[in-house]
């Protein structure tokens, strides 16, 4: 691809978010699991009664695991999604050389997919071009796999994914993340004040994760954030709840 052509320079081609739009998904995961989890967490644990220097350990410790699967998941992840991709490219060539005739005609309907409309007769502006475009591939076998593969599968070389960047990014994010409700009882030994401290960060940095979200979806930040809100906030209602009944149990 040539990205030297001036168009590439359009005011409209910069609203697009480019080759990190694969990454959102890291990292929108990996900051709202690092807020979430760890908050509730640190109520679950709030809520059986522990106090504010266990809290504090008990969160340092979800910090770093968590970041750590989360990293270690997303690696596993992306690599083999990258390597079903090559399996399944790898068998395309192979498709492509042995059973030509039968490929061009999976083309041909990936071409009626796409918006390309089957001819109705010879006159037809479509013949003209599903010809021109079958007869190229037909002489081309590197390209029809190429654009099977784009076709059939949405593997673009744009598109693959780096497993270094996605864990890194989950792992930073993740920690980051966390932090909402680690430094609160890192700063006091009143555990009701820092959970208050931590539920008041958290519910703010969701928020702010919501909004910020909408700046790729072109969606509406508040909903997005409120979204997010109610839903760590039901969450944390949920693990205090649970806290407090094994509280209950294991000292009765």
């Amino acid at each position: 691809m040539d990205k030297s052509k001036s168009f590439y320079d359009r005011e409209y081609k910069k609203e697009h978010i480019g080759a990190s739009r694969e990454y959102w998904r890291d990292m929108n995961l990996g900051v709202n699991d690092g807020l979430v989890s760890t908050f509730l967490l640190v109520t679950g644990v709030y809520g059986s009664g522990l106090d504010s220097k266990n809290i504090l350990l008990t969160a340092i410790s979800g910090c770093i695991a968590g970041a750590i699967s989360m990293a270690a998941g997303e690696y596993v992840a992306t690599k083999t999604q990258e390597e079903v991709k090559k399996a399944e490219s790898a068998l395309e060539t192979k498709a492509v050389a042995n059973h030509k005739t039968d490929e061009l005609r999976f083309l041909n309907d990936l071409l009626t997919k796409i918006g390309i409309p089957e001819a109705a007769g010879a006159e037809d502006e479509a013949f003209a071009v599903r010809r021109a475009m079958m007869g190229y591939y037909e002489k081309n076998d590197e390209a029809h796999v190429q654009i099977n593969v784009a076709l059939a599968f949405g593997d673009v070389e744009a598109s693959q994914r780096s497993p270094w960047l996605a864990g890194g990014s989950s792992f930073i994010l993740f920690f980051l993340g966390s932090l909402t409700s680690v430094i609160p009882f890192a700063v006091t030994s009143d555990e009701n004040a820092a959970v208050l401290a931590a539920f008041i960060a958290t519910m703010m940095c969701i928020m702010l994760v919501g909004g910020v979200k909408t700046w790729a979806t072109r969606g509406v930040w508040w909903t997005s954030a409120l979204e997010n809100l109610i839903i760590t906030a039901g969450g944390g209602g949920v693990a205090y709840g649970i806290g407090c009944g094994f509280e209950k149990m294991i000292n009765n």
